[in-house]
């Protein structure tokens, strides 16, 4: 896949960007960093910038991708819950992932790969249903990591995140690419500063 960038596309994107568009981005990149920081704060960032998101995507007619932002919606408020839960079915420290966890993220990465990509071949026109599908569904699966408070969230969300880089700048949504790159490398920093987090195991883990 060739990937040029159009400087002029870009500037064009960045003028034209909505206020309500510049308000989702902003808490959408408050999201990943107070998540990098483990900061409980992230979930009603994240809802923010859904609601946000959402409400142009509805405008723009994008339906299955609203959708899919409801998705991130119920994992986000399940998140918020899950965080703040400090018994021991919530997930108040961070932890790795245990084999049966490790089998469900599998499952729902794998399981929403196919269903998605059955949705967009036979009820849309996308072109790339293969490699659309395939960022949604290992998102959802760091999504649902991340709500468990799992060290592996951060991978499957780069996993996510950068085969998404290219496919964005191929549809030409230069800005939104960026912005995916710039997800990307906070991600990065935050699966080592959760690592080290996680390493301390005579320190309290810190619960914001």
């Amino acid at each position: 896949m060739l990937v040029t960038i159009d400087m002029s596309l870009l500037a064009e994107q960045i003028e034209s960007t909505s206020l309500l568009e510049w308000i989702a981005v902003g808490f959408g990149v408050s999201e990943v960093l107070l998540a990098r920081k483990n900061n409980v704060l992230l979930y009603p960032a994240g809802i923010i910038g859904i609601l946000c998101s959402g409400f142009l995507l509805v405008d723009a007619k994008l339906y299955a991708e609203t959708l899919l932002h409801a998705y991130y919606l119920v994992m986000s408020i399940y998140g918020w819950a899950m965080w703040k839960n400090r018994s021991a079915s919530g997930a108040s420290q961070i932890s790795r992932s245990t084999g049966a966890e490790q089998r469900i993220t599998w499952a729902i990465a794998l399981g929403g790969w196919a269903f998605l990509y059955f949705m967009l071949t036979n009820f849309t026109d996308s072109d790339v249903p293969v490699i659309d599908a395939f960022v949604s569904s290992t998102a959802w699966a760091g999504m649902w990591l991340l709500a468990k408070r799992k060290l592996e969230n951060w991978i499957w969300l780069n996993v996510s995140n950068l085969v998404a880089i290219p496919l964005l700048f191929h549809k030409q949504l230069i800005l939104i690419s960026f912005l995916t790159i710039f997800l990307f490398v906070v991600a990065v920093f935050g699966y080592f500063d959760w690592k080290k987090e996680l390493d301390r195991p005579h320190e309290k883990f810190k619960t914001v």
